[in-house]
């Protein structure tokens, strides 16, 4: 039975990490840093600095950012926060922006001075931007988180200042009192009304984005592709409609979805392959919804260990997440989901990130793949075990494990990457 006091902490962490965003997460903090940094100034900067960190290159340089016309790239981000972005909007900064504004955008891409450097800095997610217009200037500084603004300053007076760590969960809940066990009681036990709305949200958004990546041809179609070619399956299905989210976000699609670990296609990994099995198996609202704590709080617990930027492919937690809440409709037990994550994470962990783009949709596919194996394992009673590998005994010690190999032993991985995709970072 839990505690009143870390059921909170567990909606608390679950209303943190389940929000809307338009897009691209790290163009989209872009876009946000650059229209608070308009709002600041009072006024369009006529020249700006962009210092951002290796990680958020690698994931802003080859993703379409929405309603820019089809533009990518940092310099796409930072024109369509300033001439069309609404900050009180957070991580839907531009979902509102209307057609005509496109034109302003390409032209402030194309004609306004900006300097973009590698910043040297120990976080991984790192954003300042300084602009100058009118004989002022501004700084809006983005730290830790996509919508964490640690530092607003304007002509030398600071506005805003908030304590400034190295960590990914700066100023967030404390996720170490996440465990399996407690995860499968939360989602067992808690008062449906808590979470609902949040749930609900993750659902409808989506779907929306998955059933859009099907019906058009976004990206590299590889939901279609699945459709087509592979057996017409539940398991097909369930990565199909989450690879048809990617691609149709990583091309510029301008619906919103409900992220997860400051990642949309982390948010679709972990949620519609569980939407699809739900209603292939015809369970009610209410398991469906308590399915999805367990995926989404399964993933958040693989990412408190990784961060939220990593050489580390995210998709991959995210898929046994996703395989975790498959099994819990099926059994519902410890052991299931427990072998489930297990057996999952020594399939494809490991699996580099680099950068977002079309891809993520393929990794995405395989991601879920492994996370349904991974409870196929369960049942036909074959397993990992101890000593195979980073697995190791106890399911919560093997993910322990996963982020020592994506935080420490991945770092030279991150640096290479970088460097083969920018030639900025050696």
């Amino acid at each position: 039975m839990l505690t009143p006091e870390l059921t909170t902490a567990y909606v608390n962490i679950l209303r943190e990490e389940l929000i809307p965003a338009t897009g691209c997460t790290e163009p989209i903090a872009i876009a946000y840093g650059a229209a608070r940094l308009r709002e600041t100034l009072g006024q369009a900067p006529e020249k700006i600095l962009a210092e951002v960190s290796g990680n958020i290159i690698k994931n802003v340089k080859s993703v379409i950012v929405p309603n820019t016309g089809g533009r990518k790239g940092i310099r796409a981000a930072i024109a369509a926060g300033v001439v069309a972005g609404e900050a009180d909007q957070l991580l839907q900064v531009i979902s509102r922006v209307p057609q005509e504004a496109h034109a302003g955008i390409e032209r402030y891409a194309r004609e306004i001075p900006m300097e973009i450097v590698c910043a040297d800095t120990p976080r991984l997610l790192d954003i300042r931007l300084t602009g100058w217009a009118g004989g002022h200037n501004a700084l809006v500084h983005i730290a830790n988180s996509h919508s964490n603004i640690v530092r607003i300053e304007r002509d030398g007076e600071t506005l805003l200042e908030k304590p400034l760590t190295d960590s990914s969960e700066d100023s967030l809940t404390d996720k170490s009192l996440l465990t399996v066990a407690d995860i499968l009681a939360f989602a067992d036990t808690v008062d449906l009304s808590l979470v609902s709305e949040l749930i609900d949200r993750q659902i409808d958004y989506n779907s929306a984005i998955a059933r859009e990546g099907l019906e058009n041809s976004w990206g590299a179609n590889i939901g279609s592709v699945l459709l087509s070619d592979y057996p017409a399956d539940i398991k097909t299905e369930a990565k199909a409609w989450a690879a048809a989210g990617s691609d149709a976000r990583m091309s510029g699609c301008e619906k919103p979805v409900v992220i997860l670990s400051g990642s949309g296609n982390q948010g679709i990994t972990a949620s519609v392959p569980v939407i699809r099995y739900a209603e292939h198996l015809g369970v009610g609202r209410d398991k469906l919804r308590r399915a999805l704590l367990v995926s989404d709080l399964i993933t958040i617990h693989q990412k408190s260990g990784i961060g939220r930027l990593s050489a580390y492919c995210g998709a991959i937690s995210a898929g046994v997440g996703a395989g975790a809440g498959i099994a819990y409709l099926m059994e519902g037990t410890y052991e299931a989901i427990a072998h489930t994550v297990v057996n999952a994470v020594a399939i494809l962990s490991g699996t580099i990130c680099d950068g977002a783009k079309p891809s993520c949709a393929a990794k995405i596919a395989a991601s879920v793949d492994a996370g349904i194996l991974g409870y196929h394992m369960w049942r036909n009673h074959q397993e990992f075990k101890s000593g195979d590998g980073i697995v190791t005994k106890g399911v919560d010690n093997t993910i322990a494990n996963v982020g020592v190999l994506a935080k420490e032993g991945m770092q030279e991985t991150d640096r290479i990457i970088l460097h083969i995709m920018t030639h900025r970072c050696d």
